[in-house]
């Protein structure tokens, strides 16, 4: 639904077109994010069942594992069906409201991870450097209210984006180069870009990059805790309870950053690797984040074992 430079239109629908210059591996590429999806719909329902019916499992750090796998399973649900249809049928057309709807969400699950990933550096902060007061600290009520101020945080941010949206005005076209809606890339079709743009970057800088700071400030009190402690394997021990909670920031952050400032550089970087990276932050943490807390976490660890002990128990019952 193109027009000219002198008329204004605003899209019923938009134009998916999938990973520019990649049409031929479409196949191989919708091959691998499927199995991607996959392991990431089984790792995080198993994370979540485990958690949620173990009650030895009921504490603060790992009631924020389960909500960081919740979060996954939105975040991954949300965009990869819609990417397996335009990648397998050629089904790029979504409605104007199912695409804000879709960047709803996508948007939603982002900042609602790096605020998890927050409270479990503040967690793993206070579980180091004042363990004695850890459950008084972060108590229930201490998590609820938490978890209100992530909720409140994310409403304040995302209401805006959705009234921006629709009120910007297209006079190029509504075919968006990616495999879902995404703030940045619906913003650069319209006529006047300059206040979402520039609410995206300050949207990135309150929100996701705040977050990191404050994270490298914890991690900073914990590393000078640790070094403080009087042996290696006390050292050793403390450093141990944090490098799953490490994987996963580094995991998110680093994929993170890229959807959100790759915008600027859009007629620098090629299209085609602009998509590739704007696809890593919704498949790629969603994937690895329940491989690395069922490795790395010995709790987690022997409860996937024994479901699976009962589960093939059962199985050779009913064969």
């Amino acid at each position: 639904m193109p027009a000219d430079n002198h008329t204004f239109f605003a899209p019923m629908t938009y134009i998916l077109t999938g990973i520019p210059g990649t049409k031929e591996s479409h196949v191989w590429i919708s091959i691998l994010l499927c199995l991607m999806y996959v392991v990431a719909l089984f790792g995080n329902s198993l994370l979540l069942f485990i958690i949620l019916t173990e009650r030895s499992l009921h504490e603060p750090m790992y009631l924020f594992v389960s909500m960081l796998a919740a979060v996954d399973l939105l975040l991954s649900t949300t965009a990869v069906p819609k990417m397996l249809a335009v990648f397998w049928f050629g089904a790029g057309e979504i409605s104007s409201a199912a695409c804000l709807t879709q960047m709803f969400f996508i948007h939603v699950s982002f900042i609602a991870e790096s605020a998890i990933l927050l409270a479990m550096a503040f967690d793993r902060y206070v579980a180091i450097c004042d363990p004695l007061r850890y459950t008084i600290i972060l108590s229930n009520s201490v998590i609820r209210k938490m978890g209100l101020a992530v909720v409140t945080r994310i409403f304040c941010i995302i209401f805006p984006i959705i009234f921006l949206v629709k009120q910007l005005k297209f006079c190029r076209t509504n075919r968006l180069p990616h495999t879902y809606c995404e703030h940045l890339a619906i913003a650069w079709l319209a006529c006047d870009i300059t206040v979402s743009v520039w609410y995206g970057i300050v949207m990135a800088i309150l929100a996701i990059s705040l977050d990191a700071v404050l994270i490298a400030v914890s991690y900073g009190l914990i590393l000078r805790a640790v070094f403080r402690l009087p042996s290696k394997d006390a050292r050793l021990k403390a450093l141990h309870t944090c490098s799953s909670h490490l994987c996963v920031i580094l995991m998110f952050y680093t994929p993170a950053f890229f959807p959100i400032f790759t915008h600027q550089f859009g007629h620098i970087i090629p299209g085609y690797n602009l998509s590739l990276l704007t696809n890593l932050y919704v498949l790629i943490p969603p994937m690895l984040n329940p491989i690395v807390y069922g490795v790395t976490t010995k709790e987690i660890l022997k409860r996937v074992i024994n479901v699976f002990h009962r589960w093939c128990r059962r199985s050779s019952l009913l064969s």
